[in-house]
C-alpha cells in the first residue's frame, strides 16, 4: 500500500470539512476524487499532502506516519500536489520556475537545471524554456505546475483540478500528458471537474460530498449510483441522470 488515510477529519472552527475520509492507493493506480463544489476534496488534498494537518485521523505513506509532517517532509518523501491556480514565479523563466522543484533532489545549479529541461521538454514546455512565466496562458500555466511538481522526482501525484479551464483540444492533450506520467511509474490522484478526463484516466473513483466518501468504485459504475446523483443534481433533478 502506497498511501493510506484513515478516518481523517478537518475543521474549521463550526465547519467540519472534512468528516471521517478514508484512502487506500496501491502504487500504480489512478484514482478519481469527485464531488460538488464545497464537498472538502481539496482541503482533503491539502491534509493528504502536509499542507494543512487533520483534525484527526492518520496518514501513512509507503509505511511512514505522515499526518503531522510538514509539506516538506511529504515532497521528500515522494507525494507531489498540483493547486487549482497555478503558483507561478511571474518574472522568473519557464526553466527557473522549474529548477525549484528540481533543487529538492538536486543542490547543484547545474544538475537542477539539467533536470528541469529534461521535465519541460517532456510536458511539452521546452521552446518556452527561457520565456517568462508571466507570457504563458492557462494550458502553458497548467502544464508548467505539473513540471514543478516532476521535478521533485515524486512517487505520489496529486492533481488538484489540473485541467480545468482548457480547451476540449487541450484536455485531450493533457490527458495525454497525464498518461504519459503514469507510463513513467507514477501514481496520481485526481481531483477533477470533468467528467470526460475521470471516466478515461481512472481505474476507481471516489465520491466526497460534505466532507465524506458516499460512494467508491469503478468509474462507469459510480457515475450512475443514485447517491451520487443526488449530490450533484438534487433530488429533484436525481431521476434525470448525471452526464
Amino acid at each position: 500500500m502506497l498511501l493510506r488515510a484513515e478516518n481523517v477529519s478537518k475543521t474549521f472552527g463550526s465547519l467540519r470539512a472534512v468528516a471521517g475520509a478514508d484512502l487506500a492507493i496501491e502504487e500504480g493506480e489512478i484514482i478519481g476524487l469527485i464531488g460538488p463544489n464545497g464537498a472538502g476534496k481539496s482541503t482533503f488534498f491539502n491534509c493528504l499532502a502536509g499542507d494543512i494537518p487533520p483534525t484527526s485521523g492518520t496518514v501513512v505513506f509507503a509505511g511512514q506516519d505522515v499526518t503531522r509532517a510538514s509539506p516538506e517532509t511529504h515532497a521528500r518523501l515522494g507525494i507531489g500536489r498540483t493547486f487549482q491556480v497555478p503558483a507561478t514565479f511571474e518574472d522568473m523563466t519557464i526553466v527557473e520556475n522549474v529548477m525549484v522543484g528540481a533543487f529538492l533532489r538536486h543542490k547543484s545549479r547545474t544538475e537542477a537545471r539539467e533536470k528541469a529541461l529534461e521535465v519541460i521538454d517532456f510536458v511539452g514546455l521546452k521552446p518556452l524554456a527561457n520565456a517568462r512565466a508571466r507570457s504563458l496562458g492557462t494550458p502553458g500555466r497548467k502544464r508548467l505546475e505539473i513540471a514543478r511538481v516532476l521535478a521533485t522526482e515524486p512517487r505520489l501525484v496529486l492533481l488538484d483540478e489540473a485541467l480545468a479551464g482548457l480547451t476540449p483540444g487541450e484536455v485531450q492533450q493533457a490527458i495525454a500528458l497525464v498518461r504519459r506520467i503514469h507510463a513513467k511509474g507514477v501514481t496520481l490522484v485526481i481531483v477533477e471537474h470533468i467528467m470526460e478526463v475521470i471516466l478515461t484516466l481512472t481505474s476507481r473513483v471516489l465520491v466526497f460530498n460534505q466532507g465524506k466518501t458516499i460512494a467508491s468504485g469503478a468509474p462507469q459504475e459510480v457515475v450512475k449510483n443514485p447517491a451520487v446523483i443526488e449530490a450533484y443534481l438534487g433530488k429533484r433533478h436525481a431521476k434525470a441522470g448525471l452526464h
